[in-house]
């Protein structure tokens, strides 16, 4: 079923067992990453909205040649680096409101597990070692090897050449260590490190695989891991152990940037932490996840600017729902969301549902003000949109008052909690003042029962 939508049917009932390719821990996070990130995350949400039983799993690469040449570049240990990296990364995708997975193994930490997959597939005449050490998966033996990907005749099947490789495709499941500048760990084949690809089998293995036909559900990660990295899990999985990997494969399309449609505000950076200086994390969520998973997206901050517009009048909605407390379940709303996302994450139909439900609140509003089961309705709707996609979660107006430094914020709050004590006092010339200063600097203020709320005009 190559590139076809098929109905998803769990291996186990009412469970579903997610492993997503996560980063390889040497720099920060870019907006590749968290395209991935929004994608699964999305996945995830609409897999337990319906009932299922999620367990989730997102690996750390923390072992690779771009590790070690940071390390030497640096001078830096592998330890310092990976979890400088790997803090970086959580902190990015946490400012994207994206789910932290239930499990979040390192390769360092999975060794055994590698041991195991590469023992088997010595002992199975499936791998090979070298006069050097390193060892090697034979390809040729494996007679399902690309059925996965179907990108065996392309070009890059043919990288670099290694002395007594049998098969240009062939890849390396262990590497001997070779010597100074190198990082090296005991291994019953030799000191050496792992391959990139057997690494994600071991976690596969050690932390959530089923024995039988398949191992776990979903196999999710960007459009490059395709091929090889995913074809060559497959292969050493399904050759170690028997059976398949995974029953369902999911890949994320690219971002690409056209460098002359970015600000110079983001100074054509790719990095998310440089995007969250400029844009509120849930704006660049709303952005990213807003073309369908698949799809590639050409990132630029018209498009951007756009989404943005279109989350204000969410929140624009929910600030007249403010003092709300009870909520009603819109059963309905709630169905047709779950539909749309059902069918392989229908982003923009959902959307459209959300834009549908804001325009219908508005006109309900406008023409009764004071109807509490729309009110009511409405905190719901929001409450399940915040739930599915992982947007209108934030407080109404602290979601306008993006883009002001924390000690304007102060300032800001002090002038109010000043105009506050004055409206005690009946000194409203000072309290008409205060509200006049604020105007002048962009913001507007309100009186709730809740207190008074701000936000930039």
């Amino acid at each position: 079923h190559l590139k076809q939508k098929v109905d998803f049917k769990p291996i186990k009932e009412n469970e579903v067992r997610i492993y997503v390719c996560g980063p390889t821990v040497y720099d920060d996070a870019h907006l590749g990453h968290a395209r991935s990130s929004i994608s699964f995350d999305l996945l995830r949400r609409v897999l337990e909205a319906i009932g299922y039983k999620v367990t989730f799993v997102k690996n750390f690469t923390d072992i690779d040649d771009k590790i070690i040449n940071k390390m030497n570049a640096t001078g830096k240990s592998l330890k310092e680096i990976t979890e400088y990296y790997i803090d970086s990364y959580l902190k990015d995708m946490d400012a994207l409101n994206v789910k932290r997975a239930d499990i979040e193994p390192k390769a360092t930490e999975s060794l055994e597990a590698m041991f195991d997959i590469i023992d088997k597939l010595l002992q199975k005449g499936y791998a090979y070692k070298l006069l050097n050490g390193d060892i090697y998966f034979d390809t040729s033996k494996d007679e399902e090897y690309c059925k996965l990907s179907n990108k065996c005749q392309d070009d890059e099947v043919h990288r670099i050449e290694t002395e007594g490789k049998k098969n240009p495709a062939d890849f390396a499941l262990w590497k001997a260590c070779k010597g100074k500048g190198d990082v090296c760990f005991d291994s019953p084949f030799g000191k050496g490190r792992p391959g990139w690809h057997i690494e994600c089998s071991a976690m596969i293995k050690k932390h959530i695989a089923y024995d039988g036909e398949y191992q776990i559900d979903i196999h999710g990660g960007g459009a490059d891991l395709f091929f090889p990295h995913h074809e060559n899990e497959e292969a050493q999985s399904s050759c170690a152990y028997g059976g398949h990997l995974a029953k369902y494969w999911m890949h994320n399309g690219f971002v690409n940037i056209n460098g002359e449609k970015m600000s110079k505000s983001l100074g054509n950076s790719f990095f998310v932490k440089d995007a969250l200086k400029v844009y509120d994390g849930e704006i660049l969520r709303y952005y990213l996840m807003g073309t369908h998973y698949r799809m590639g997206l050409n990132f630029n901050e018209e498009d951007l600017l756009n989404s943005k517009k279109r989350l204000d009048k969410l929140y624009r909605l929910k600030k007249r729902v403010y003092e709300v407390t009870k909520k009603q379940q819109d059963k309905e709303f709630e169905q047709k969301m779950l539909e749309a996302m059902s069918d392989d994450l229908n982003i923009s139909r959902a959307l459209s549902f959300v834009d549908e439900f804001i325009k219908e609140a508005n006109e309900n509003l406008d023409k009764n003000p004071k109807d509490k089961i729309t009110k009511q309705k409405i905190i719901s709707n929001i409450e399940f949109i915040d739930k599915l996609l992982g947007i209108g979660g934030s407080d109404a107006y602290e979601y306008f008052q993006a883009g002001i430094d924390e000690e304007t914020k102060k300032k800001i709050n002090e002038l109010i909690q000043t105009r506050s004590k004055a409206k005690k006092e009946k000194n409203f010339a000072l309290a008409d003042k205060i509200r006049d200063e604020l105007k002048k600097i962009g913001i507007q203020i309100q009186d709730t029962p809740n207190g008074t709320v701000w936000e930039k005009s």
